[in-house]
């Protein structure tokens, strides 16, 4: 009996030793999540709609920021904190990487790119104009992973949007301040309750640009 409890705590602690180890590098290449971008200006909110990767500004340094390098005239005064940057990258097989395109804000210019896993907390990304003039980063995991996009899910089976950043740890993307309802007074003395930070952004799926792009 001695020796059948010995055999089944070696198996049970060496199953455990491969499947964390095992589980490790899933961890590693999931590249959902919030990251900032090498020069510390913004974070990037990676999320997968619809079979792709898709990424869109979702804080900023210096909040107000717009488009001003656009070509196109119409978008030249677009906010940038929640713009798309990544766009339709795709898993390459057998490795940890994604295809697509990126849009660079700096020149306003849209290049070939690629994300690719680094580690658990980095994400590296490269870019190539028309195949050449090519350049690559290194971005920062501030977030994430994230959960799965409620629009990925068959109709009739979706979360509702704020119990998908619930479980992400991101607010729903409202502003909002707690006040009592109409003909309600407030405690005497007592001011309105501020609620959290909220995100701006949310759900990245969701944004019309990028909802209108992955299907």
């Amino acid at each position: 009996m001695l020796q059948r409890l010995r055999n089944t705590t070696r198996a049970l602690l060496l199953c455990g030793l491969f499947c964390s180890v095992g589980l490790a590098p899933a961890l590693a290449s999931d590249p959902t999540g919030d990251w900032r971008v090498a020069d510390a200006v913004a974070d990037i909110r990676v999320a997968e709609c619809h079979g792709s990767m898709w990424g869109a500004v979702v804080w900023e340094k210096i909040p107000g920021a717009h488009d001003k390098n656009n070509p196109d005239p119409a978008k030249v005064s677009r906010p940038t904190l929640g713009m798309a940057i990544l766009f339709d990258m795709k898993k390459k097989p057998g490795a940890d990487q994604w295809d697509g395109t990126v849009y660079n804000a700096k020149d306003g210019k849209i290049y070939d790119s690629s994300i690719k896993v680094a580690g658990p907390d980095r994400l590296e990304i490269q870019g190539c104009l028309l195949g050449f003039l090519c350049g690559s980063e290194t971005w920062t995991r501030v977030k994430g992973p994230i959960p799965s996009s409620p629009s990925n899910s068959p109709a009739g089976t979706r979360a509702t949007p704020n119990s998908h950043m619930a479980k992400a740890g991101l607010s729903e993307p409202a502003a909002r301040t707690a006040v009592p309802p109409a003909g309600m007074p407030n405690t005497v003395g007592q001011r309105p309750t501020a609620l959290p930070a909220a995100d701006p952004v949310g759900d990245i799926c969701l944004l019309p640009e990028i909802a209108r792009l992955a299907h």
